[in-house]
């Protein structure tokens, strides 16, 4: 019988996008490419940096402990335990060699071969881990997505989708629960400028409509068996503290309740109200007010003004690793909601197919 963790598909979808996530954050800001002056393997020949400090090099090693972990998981279904192991420790290591190559060609960015030891050696932990833990880890994983998530295809992706959204809760500059703000990407102007009525009533909107969409996706997801209402309470209350210590930690603890604005105040309980009557409708309905709620909610985000506290949340904001991570969560807000919609169609395919 193949174990947990070689017949679910979310070690695969939660390695591939933890992937992304280290690329794009180690290359970010992506601008500025120009062809170095000398080999982009010189770094490998380099002497002790003058300047590290304990916790860079804690933290080059503990982000790829993840990743050999989830690299090493994914590799056993076709290599088996040991070999798995193998082929993700050495994927975590080509990777983080790739990236130091790659930021010799950018400006902002130094490629040092004290980061590659540390990535590396963070691989290996999250290999040995894999061995040792990876398939008690998914067995109990696995008996939590049976009793909580429909034993129904492309679920596993939607719990990843839902995971990257508490991710994006982190970040303080954006507006509460806000996704697809295309402006950080495209040269988009904001179509209503800046008064303090009209950021209310948009403001509102999006917390509404994003409320909806995530609602109405976790809904989908739950077994039969669940209390909707319970779940996606307990959610919200999950998103919200997210919210708070990221705005906390990132900061200052004076802040850790600045997303709770007026326009939050007011599109918390309309949403809530909404998503309360919505979740009873049948699937097929359900998805197609999610898509509506995405696309709206995403129209919105780009109409808005900048919001001024977002602006200054940004300055504060501590830099250094810190920097790295704001363009990350910029990014995963910025896209997710499309890759949302592609999900809510292989669901809705799902259910009018007759497998709801």
């Amino acid at each position: 019988m193949k174990s947990s963790s070689e017949t679910s598909a979310l070690p695969h979808y939660l390695a591939l996008s933890y992937v992304v996530l280290i690329v794009y954050a180690s290359l970010h800001p992506i601008s500025g490419w120009r062809v170095p002056g000398v080999s982009s393997l010189l770094f490998l020949e380099a002497a002790w940096p003058r300047y590290w400090t304990v916790f860079d090099l804690a933290v080059n090693v503990f982000v790829y402990v993840p990743l050999g972990f989830l690299l090493s998981l994914s590799a056993r279904r076709w290599l088996g335990r040991w070999l798995g192991a193998l082929a993700g420790l050495l994927l975590a290591g080509s990777l983080s060699f790739s990236v130091e190559v790659l930021q010799s060609w950018l400006p902002s960015r130094v490629p040092s071969n004290l980061d590659l030891v540390c990535n590396s050696l963070g691989g290996i932990l999250g290999a040995v881990l894999a061995i040792r833990h990876g398939e008690r880890f998914f067995g109990q994983l696995a008996a939590l997505q049976h009793r909580l998530l429909a034993p129904r295809p492309h679920n596993e992706l939607g719990l990843v989708l839902t995971g990257l959204w508490l991710l994006i809760q982190l970040s303080p500059e954006t507006l509460l629960f806000g996704a697809g703000d295309l402006r950080h990407v495209l040269p988009i102007t904001p179509a209503v400028p800046y008064a303090a009525a009209s950021f209310y009533v948009l403001e509102a909107g999006i917390v509404a409509c994003n409320m909806v969409a995530i609602g109405l996706l976790v809904r989908e997801l739950l077994a039969p068996r669940n209390q909707p209402h319970l779940v996606l309470l307990v959610f919200f209350f999950v998103a919200l503290a997210v919210r708070t210590l990221g705005a906390a930690v990132l900061v200052g603890p004076a802040s850790a309740l600045a997303w709770l604005t007026p326009g939050a105040r007011l599109g918390l309980p309309i949403g809530g109200f909404a998503l309360a009557l919505f979740v009873f409708l049948p699937p097929a309905l359900r998805i197609a007010l999610a898509g509506l709620a995405i696309m709206a909610g995403t129209v919105l985000v780009n109409l808005t003004p900048p919001n001024p506290y977002s602006e200054v949340a940004l300055l504060a904001w501590r830099q250094g690793h810190f920097l790295n991570f704001n363009g990350l969560t910029r990014l995963a807000a910025s896209l997710w909601p499309f890759v949302a919609l592609p999900c809510l169609m292989l669901l809705g395919w799902r259910s009018g197919n007759g497998r709801g």
